[in-house]
């Protein structure tokens, strides 16, 4: 019996709800896929939409954690308002930002993703650097208030992790432009 085989059976015989069980099409669907599927984001029964996004730079080169880039980032937020940008933290290749569209019948994020992205680019102050941005993005919709915390509390200790820092608040790369109504 191959692996393949073997997999499948142990995957049927351990789940006491076959149902429950992904077939393995789908599975090597997933694992041969190149970029994430972006689900729209949903109206919580309670609460706001607050979507927590990782973009990254091109091959992850460490471009993005500096003061020009920082503020170029602010500014371009700011300006494309359909989506509000909440905390964030600048890595030198990724950036971690939850957000929360503006109004009802702001654009998509993946809409705005793009237009901050190439906006960014156009203003880019190294050439030398272009394309900044890796194609997609990462994407996840908070379910809760308290995930909210605790993915923030997660993200504020990566340039600690990373060895970049000692403390998260020594970290210059981060902020927050907007209070998203999380609770």
């Amino acid at each position: 019996m191959d692996a393949t085989n073997r997999r499948d059976e142990a995957d049927m015989t351990n789940n006491a709800d076959a149902t429950e069980r992904v077939p393995p099409t789908i599975m090597n669907e997933r694992s041969q896929r190149k970029t994430p599927v972006h689900l729209p984001a949903r109206e919580p029964a309670q609460g706001a939409v607050i979507v927590f996004l990782t973009v990254c730079s091109d091959n992850k080169r460490p471009i993005l954690a500096r003061p020009d880039i920082h503020d170029l980032l602010r500014d371009i937020w700011i300006h494309a308002d359909d989506w509000l940008v909440g905390r964030y933290v600048i890595m030198p290749d990724h950036i971690h930002l939850f957000c929360s569209p503006s109004t009802s019948g702001c654009p998509s994020l993946t809409r705005w993703v793009q237009f901050w992205k190439s906006a960014a680019s156009r203003r880019w102050p190294r050439n030398e650097e272009q394309p900044p941005w890796q194609k997609s993005y990462w994407d996840t919709q908070m379910r809760a208030g308290e995930q909210y915390s605790v993915k923030w509390d997660y993200v504020r200790h990566n340039p600690v992790r990373a060895g970049l820092c000692q403390t998260p608040d020594e970290w210059p790369c981060q902020g927050e432009l907007n209070v998203l109504p999380w609770e």
